[in-house]
């Protein structure tokens, strides 16, 4: 092949690459769902009675320095849509839950508009942007079910101070369509049934049960450090342990649930730790 050529494959390489590389990304995940038998689950309501098992609640809104009101207000739109998709699914026994599969990829087209979106460690702005807050709260939900987490990603920055922090670092679970995804599976003989809804200012989360829950489960932080990697450079570390009790309070678990680590972004509390 003469230069002319050579030059001509590379001026046309870039474009298509970059629509390459999307569709390839979407077709391992659908190969993915198909081998792990993940479909799309049904949706209604349980039969006989409902018992709640987990729930739990975040702020829509929150006061950040630099963050444009429009992207906070673009996350709550996003975040219907997504809790629209979600509310009412069913996870019997031996099914598993993919948050991307029941969602969809977001865009214009779709309803999705611009929200916060967390791209290596900086606050931007990205259509669909503002979901991560929504499989934060279904991953920690989750933690407190019998309900097993197959796949989830922790988030590589940590981008907020502690104030007003009412969770372990690491306790949530980050997404970006398709890669990054949230699956939950049903290793009990229990039907589970997922409740999420957005309210004026809250998103609010619950899973429901056709049978009580006779187990409590607690999730807490072990082994939490702060490393000063490089001048200027520190990253955040600890693990999620979660003790399960039976209907005596007797600890029949105390298990390892996740390993964190995050880069910083805003001044480390070297001296003393994070507030609690």
């Amino acid at each position: 092949m003469g230069l002319r050529g050579h030059f001509s494959r590379i001026r046309h390489s870039a474009p298509a690459q970059r629509w390459v590389a999307p569709v390839s990304r979407r077709v391992r995940r659908e190969v993915q769902w198909r081998r792990a038998g993940i479909g799309r689950l049904g949706r209604g309501r349980l039969e006989g009675s409902e018992h709640l098992v987990a729930e739990h609640a975040t702020p829509l809104f929150r006061e950040l320095s630099g963050l444009e009101p429009d992207l906070q207000r673009g996350k709550v739109v996003n975040l219907r849509l997504a809790a629209e998709a979600l509310d009412g699914i069913l996870l019997r026994p031996g099914e598993t839950f993919s948050f991307w599969r029941h969602v969809g990829g977001p865009s214009v087209r779709r309803g999705f508009v611009d929200g916060l979106v967390l791209d290596h460690g900086r606050l931007t702005r990205g259509v669909g942007g503002g979901m991560c807050q929504l499989t934060n709260l279904l991953y920690w939900m989750t933690l407190h079910t019998a309900l097993t987490v197959t796949e989830r990603w922790r988030h590589s920055y940590d981008v907020f101070p502690d104030a007003g922090r009412t969770q372990p670092f690491g306790s949530g679970a980050t997404c970006a369509w398709p890669v990054l995804d949230l699956q939950i599976r049903n290793e009990t003989d229990v039907v589970h049934r997922l409740s999420v809804r957005v309210s004026g200012t809250h998103l609010e989360g619950r899973w429901l049960a056709d049978r009580p829950s006779v187990m409590r489960y607690e999730v807490y932080e072990a082994h939490h450090r702060l490393t000063n990697d490089a001048p200027g450079v520190f990253q955040r570390h600890n693990v999620l342990r979660r003790r399960v009790r039976d209907a005596d309070g007797t600890v029949v678990a105390d298990d390892v649930v996740a390993v964190n680590q995050a880069l910083l972004r805003y001044a480390p509390f070297l001296e003393s730790g994070p507030p609690a």
